[in-house]
């Protein structure tokens, strides 16, 4: 059912008001505690006209949808100029950008600037998209499933259909699914494969403050790129039907902004119990992994980041640091999000808003117990699949569980022995100071995910600590001898009978994970179905004026500049250089506020620019590089990064101290001027 947004406002105050009591000191849960990321299929308008007296056309939302980008399978874009000049983050660049490094350049060191068209530097590989048709499908699906078609089918019949129609020739077509089900579009894609660097910082201005200021705010990061797309006939692309005018003045305190983007995964739809799974379980145990892998790689890098010869390990080994720890800090906001009575408490009282306006709630019992029935093997879900950041002590184990699994089931020769054959040759690396380590590290997180009463580690270790226990596979295990080995692995009867300490390990660890990978799998299809059911419920209640989960497609979401309240005082709307180099010089001009040579002399003009910008809009992991635009469709901001309060918005969104922070459009064209000297791109900007 549909309502008008005013209308359907207006009954749900009348809720809350009715149910303020009952949720006592927990803030009134808001239909916006669902987010606002539109669907450029059903935006908004009524909403927008009565928030910012703003009624754009489908004109308007036409041409900023293909004025915006998917930047390859992981970040956002834009069009910026009538060339094809695509601005998006730094960090979602860097690791492509340093592939078009030649003979000694360093461009994490010294950035890079294609002084002329013919210096822009092509990626093979790198690509990105823009959305040409967007439509809703539903009522096409729902009434070939009420003529007798499965849903899958008619999914299929459907995507054939419009491959074959005009307009929709030549474009990747992707149908999605929302609300559990509820509705569904197709959207299709034109693809530009010929992508060239044109202009990256520096990774210390890129990511400046690295991972102590990931995730805050006030911030002074110009996490910016600009790369052009290239058409079939090896000229710069022509987007003058599309693109975005960058607008260096940016927006001002109190001005309505739109970002338009590609936000990843949001749960908003998922029930209390399986919060209540992902905050002591899936959260917890996934936080202390990356926790343990980035203090090692942290020690490993200060080992070989001087080292001239060891540039390119150095890279790899920062670009994987820096990942893990963008994803360390948001599951550590996540977490504090969901032990926060208020947000969780929140979701507690919607659950109870939605039951009580709906006459069958059997489907949150249903996901409830099947909840109870996972988490006794959330454990070895969660710690026990093969990765090499896991270790190749368990992907050993994984192997020789899979080959007793042949050698029962009388599997050909070839496949045994091939098997025999990737575990000798990971044997070989099981001696190592890192793969030792990362046992332990392992080891000490099954202890702490394991659950009372199950006492599978203490059987296997017979009481020892985990160093110990390493110790003693090191000095016991035949898998730390080659000729040992081979004679072990050379009969297969001999492997039945061995009780080699690493054989013993495997023999009670992998089937806990296989038993807990079959309990996952098996209730897969009824979670599904429970979790349509929910959302539904909540379907009925609110219709679509609610915005969808994030799927990793195009939506945007609206807001305004606004500061906001922390840590006893004001974050101002916007930052400028000044900031930046008073971090520079505060904390001692070391790394990560260190800034290059290059930037040691600045000018008045540079220093009093903003840069950076925060806003209430709301974004996700995959809005990386979204532009940031007002109502005149121009850019004036680039979304890279979110603020402490923003990262318990998988599960919730909450207006009032979500930010989303932005690199400000003038601080983009400050840097270009004042230190890049890229006039040439301050011109194309500049429509000059």
């Amino acid at each position: 059912m549909k309502f008008s947004f005013a209308l359907k406002n207006l009954v749900i105050l009348i809720i809350i008001a009715q149910t303020s009591i009952v949720f006592g000191q927990v803030k009134d849960p808001s239909p916006f505690d669902y987010g606002r990321m539109w669907t450029f299929e059903n935006p908004p308008k009524e909403w927008f006209k009565e928030a910012y007296d703003f009624t754009p056309e489908d004109e308007w939302f036409d041409y900023v949808r293909k004025s915006s980008l998917r930047f390859a399978s992981w970040c956002s874009a834009s069009f910026v100029s009538p060339e094809g000049l695509i601005m998006t983050n730094h960090h979602c660049s860097r690791d492509e950008g340093i592939k078009a490094q030649q003979g000694a350049e360093n461009f994490d060191k010294n950035g890079f600037y294609a002084t002329t068209l013919a210096d822009e530097r092509k990626i093979e590989g790198l690509y990105v998209e823009q959305m040409i048709k967007a439509v809703d499908i539903t009522d096409e699906i729902s009434k070939m499933v009420d003529g007798g078609q499965s849903k899958e089918d008619a999914l299929t019949d459907i995507e054939a259909k419009y491959q074959s129609m005009r307009g929709w020739e030549n474009l990747r077509l992707q149908v999605v699914g929302f609300y559990s089900g509820v509705k569904y579009s197709i959207y299709g894609y034109k693809r530009f494969d010929d992508i060239r660097l044109v202009v990256m910082p520096e990774n210390s201005i890129g990511f400046y403050g690295g991972d102590p200021d990931n995730f805050t705010y006030p911030r002074y990061n110009l996490d910016f790129t600009f790369w052009r797309a290239y058409g079939d006939d090896g000229k710069p692309l022509d987007t003058s039907a599309n693109f975005l005018k960058f607008n260096e003045k940016g927006a001002v305190e109190g001005e309505p902004v739109f970002v338009v983007g590609n936000p990843g995964r949001t749960e908003r739809y998922r029930t209390a119990s399986q919060l209540d799974y992902d905050r002591n379980h899936r959260y917890n145990e996934t936080l202390s992994f990356l926790t343990n892998r980035i203090n090692m790689m942290r020690e490993e890098y200060a080992l070989i980041k001087d080292d001239p010869e060891k540039v390119a390990e150095g890279q790899a080994l920062l670009g994987t640091i820096t990942n893990l720890a963008n994803g360390q800090k948001a599951y550590t906001g996540i977490l504090k999000g969901l032990n926060d009575p208020n947000l969780y408490g929140r979701k507690v009282a919607m659950e109870k808003l939605v039951k009580s306006k709906s006459s069958d709630v059997s489907a949150w019992d249903k996901l409830d117990k099947t909840y109870a029935e996972l988490k006794p093997h959330a454990w070895a879900i969660n710690n026990l699949g093969p990765s090499g950041l896991r270790g190749n002590f368990l992907t050993v184990m994984h192997d020789l569980s899979a080959l007793e699994d042949l050698i029962s089931s009388d599997a050909s020769d070839e496949d045994i022995n091939a098997r025999k054959d990737g575990i000798m040759e990971l044997a070989k690396t099981l001696n190592s100071p890192r793969e030792k380590k990362l046992l332990g590290m392992l080891i000490g997180e099954l202890q702490s995910a394991i659950p009372s009463g199950n006492n599978i580690l203490s059987k296997l270790m017979g009481g020892m600590s985990g160093d110990k226990y390493v110790d003693m596979l090191s000095n016991k295990s035949v898998f730390f001898d080659e000729a040992e080995l081979s004679k072990l692995l050379k009969k297969n009867k001999k492997i039945a009978k061995s009780t080699d300490p690493i054989l013993l390990a495997s023999r009670a660890l992998v089937p806990s994970y296989n038993k807990a990978v079959d309990v996952f799998r098996s209730t897969a299809a009824d979670r599904a179905k429970y979790e349509e059911e929910v959302v539904n419920k909540i379907f009925d209640v609110y219709g679509d004026a609610l915005p969808p989960d994030a799927t990793f497609t195009l939506r945007i979401s609206d807001g305004v500049v606004k500061n906001y309240s922390y840590n006893g005082t004001v974050a101002p709307y916007k930052t400028t250089f000044f900031g930046m180099y008073d971090r520079h010089y505060s904390h001692g001009e070391k790394y990560p506020w260190d800034l290059p040579e290059k930037w040691l002399n600045p000018s008045m003009d540079l220093l009093k620019s903003p840069v950076n910008i925060v806003s209430t809009n709301d974004i996700i992991g995959g809005n990386s590089g979204s532009p940031m635009i007002n109502r005149n469709k121009e850019a004036v901001g680039l979304i890279f990064d979110g603020n402490i309060e923003s990262l318990p918005g998988n599960f919730i969104f909450d207006e009032e101290s979500n930010r989303t922070v932005s690199v400000h459009a003038g601080g983009i064209h400050a840097a270009l001027k004042y230190v890049y000297k890229a006039d040439r791109i301050v011109k194309e900007l500049s429509g000059k």
